[in-house]
């Protein structure tokens, strides 16, 4: 995946969208080589604020189960990434439209792609410059499922394109938040 293709990813769906459409990158190559390096940086950041932070962060929790919980959230990713495409794949039907698996996957990819790099934000210990760009870091994730369901689907209409597009985010929503509830249940009981 080149990085420089990503910002014409938010803003067009020609541009980006195309060449990784084009390029059709096979499932195992974008999994090892793109969605295993992003979602390696949440964990390692939460590695970092912790020990950055210290007691702040970690409560009573020790480095030993501070490791525990980010594997098993490391994880959880892993898992959620090929599971939304096939999610996304089959959402297409909303809009009688149909992708091939391994072009929702690339889509499944690179839509997270904010929410990784949203974690860098915790080099500032700062919880509301964090949550505000954890908010922005959405937003872009938002603007990457609508411009990439134009050319995943293949679609030409606009109402078609944000029905799907409205689909994904809440299959998307799900996720997050089904990850993020993974990270609290387990902090929260290696906390108590």
């Amino acid at each position: 995946m080149k990085l420089m293709m990503f910002p014409k990813m938010v803003s067009s769906h020609d541009e980006g969208w195309a060449w990784l459409m084009n390029v059709h990158p096979s499932v195992p190559k974008m999994y090892l080589l793109y969605v295993a390096p992003m979602a390696l940086i949440p964990p390692a950041m939460l590695l970092y604020a912790a020990t950055a932070y210290g007691d702040t962060m970690l409560g009573n929790a020790t480095m030993n189960v501070l490791w525990q919980v980010v594997v098993l959230f490391y994880v959880a990713e892993m898992l959620m990434v090929p599971l939304i495409g096939a999610v996304i794949q089959r959402l297409g039907k909303v809009v009688d439209a149909h992708a091939e698996y391994h072009d929702a996957f690339a889509f499944a990819a690179v839509v997270p792609t904010p929410l990784w790099l949203s974690a860098l934000a915790l080099f500032v210990p700062n919880l509301l410059f964090n949550a505000l760009v954890m908010g922005g870091a959405l937003f872009v994730a938002g603007m990457l499922i609508y411009e990439g369901s134009y050319r995943t689907f293949q679609l030409e209409d606009e109402g078609k394109s944000l029905l799907l597009t409205g689909s994904i985010l809440a299959a998307g929503l799900v996720a997050w938040v089904t990850l993020m509830g993974i990270a609290f249940v387990a902090w929260g009981s290696a906390l108590s």
